[in-house]
């Protein structure tokens, strides 16, 4: 009963008219509703998915955007305010859920190599054992742009791309949702990646201020809330810091470190942070005053932690770029490395230049993924549109950081006031160690230098995956973020006090 008067909640809202007349609902704003089940460790779960637009309204209601989304409701929940909801979004800018949704977080998944490599076209779907389902009710959102999500007639994209301008449609999204569906009494998580996390942690101080809306959990996945941390600007030299520990996974995973380096990555990763913080940053920050004899040792220590020659390294002023490394590492053998995911090689026309043509860890998902997922909505979901759903588009562009005018965009001090204010609110971060997109160091850092107090950060939880930035394409990473975030989950939901129930304070 609940999931059919929520339909015509959805259905009515955005059409009434004054007085008792109502208009007939758009048949862009009917929803399509499905049930289902899946098998998982445990048991099976009976589910219920929903899929449509949520029109987003101006003041005086009249549509402006209309908002992809899919959502899995649990089957069989009596009271939902002991039901977590999850909003969940990519990132790009220009992403859609796609990643998130068929990758680890939903009750299907695009079937890969146990190390995420794509078998042969087209990409098809299997039960996802591992979904997040069994742990909170899922809603999966394309922001306007990407999927099916785009302006109203008379309005246009510009009006939703910009950092600020994002998080308020989502946002508005979001506190839509959770009236429409009637879930206010339910446990409220965010679960963002890449720039996801980005807006993940403007949401979370949004949704505070706005709606009055608290979280209980903000679920950060190859976090990047400093923008500092990974633009390799000139004058900028903390990415070069940051990324070198990534870049020495990535080298002894392709066999060119020394295997005194190679035999006990963890230790040989903690040797090269503390390089890094230490000798090597000092080393940069000292510049043409760097004395000779210890310019030799940090280029010695990179040429050994990197797999670079010291000729190279030298060459770069002891600052290698990401798409430096990821074409020189290999170049003697004709190969790229990923940067979504460094575990994966490419092939260039040649060996020249100084970046590669493409990613080959893109490469390896982009299809399989687009074909499941636009099978999918209309095969079993049953939402059908001949708009051209748009899984990572440059149709955002250009994005507006106006509010971050001549300084670098950072959202930390977002998820810090939100967690000040919110002495409650959890926060789970999953890295990859072979992410170079958004490195796992530059991660720590930023956490290092959020600011909050030993209490607060008691609440902020960092795990390591051995794969990149969609670590859950890796069989093992994605069974061992499915556990951690069911741990997560549990201690981050709040459990009814002795006594609570049926208390009445006196009355």
């Amino acid at each position: 009963m609940r999931l059919l008067i929520a339909f015509f909640l959805v259905l009515a809202a955005p059409v009434a008219a004054q007085g008792n007349d109502t208009k007939p609902v758009p048949e862009e704003h009917k929803l399509a509703i499905s049930r289902h089940s899946i098998d998982i460790v445990g048991g099976k779960l009976d589910y219920t998915a929903t899929a449509g637009l949520m029109p987003l309204l101006t003041d005086d209601k009249q549509v402006r955007a209309r908002m992809f989304f899919v959502a899995y409701t649990l089957d069989g929940v009596g009271d939902v305010s002991t039901r977590p909801v999850t909003f969940v979004f990519n990132g790009g800018p220009g992403s859609s859920s796609v990643w998130l949704h068929l990758g680890t977080v939903g009750p299907k998944r695009v079937v890969m190599t146990d190390e995420g490599k794509a078998l042969p076209p087209p990409g098809r779907l299997v039960d996802n054992t591992d979904t997040w389902l069994g742990a909170s009710d899922l809603v999966f959102i394309d922001p306007v742009g990407t999927g099916y999500s785009r302006p109203a007639k008379g309005h246009k994209q510009a009006e939703f791309s910009g950092l600020r301008q994002d998080t308020e449609s989502v946002g508005e999204f979001i506190r839509l949702y959770t009236t429409r569906f009637g879930r206010w009494s339910s446990p409220k998580f965010l679960c963002g990646e890449s720039y996801g996390t980005t807006r993940a942690a403007s949401l979370a101080s949004y949704l505070q201020d706005n709606p009055r809306m608290y979280l209980n959990g903000v679920i950060l996945i190859s976090s990047v809330l400093n923008f500092e941390t990974i633009r390799f600007n000139v004058g900028n030299d903390l990415p070069y810091v940051l990324f070198l520990p990534t870049y020495t996974a990535t080298a002894a995973y392709h066999g060119k470190l020394a295997p005194e380096l190679s035999k006990d990555l963890p230790a040989t990763l903690a040797e090269v942070e503390k390089f890094a913080l230490g000798d090597y940053l000092v080393a940069l920050a000292k510049g043409a005053s760097l004395a000779a004899d210890e310019r030799k040792d940090i280029v010695a220590k990179l040429s050994r932690y990197t797999g670079l020659t010291p000729e190279y390294v030298e060459e770069t002023d002891l600052r290698i770029s990401i798409f430096r490394f990821t074409k020189q590492l290999l170049r003697d053998k004709g190969r790229t490395v990923g940067r979504l995911d460094s575990r994966f090689t490419g092939t260039d026309r040649d060996s020249a230049g100084e970046r590669f043509e493409f990613d080959p860890s893109m490469a390896a998902i982009d299809g399989p993924y687009g074909s499941a997922l636009n099978d999918y909505v209309r095969r079993e979901l049953g939402y059908a549109s001949d708009t051209p759903y748009e899984i990572l588009t440059g149709r955002v562009q250009p994005w507006s950081y106006a509010d971050y005018e001549n300084r670098y965009v950072e959202v930390q001090s977002s998820l810090r006031e939100a967690m000040a204010k919110n002495k409650n609110l959890k926060v789970f971060v999953a890295s990859g160690h072979y992410d170079l997109a958004t490195p796992y160091f530059a991660t720590d850092y930023t956490f290092d230098h959020i600011g909050l107090p030993p209490e607060l950060r008691k609440n902020v939880r960092i795990q390591y995956y051995d794969a990149g930035h969609m670590m859950y394409v890796h069989t093992p990473s994605r069974v061992k973020l499915a556990n951690d975030i069911k741990r997560f989950y549990s201690d981050a939901t709040p459990k009814p006090q002795a006594g609570e129930l049926g208390k009445t304070d006196g009355k």
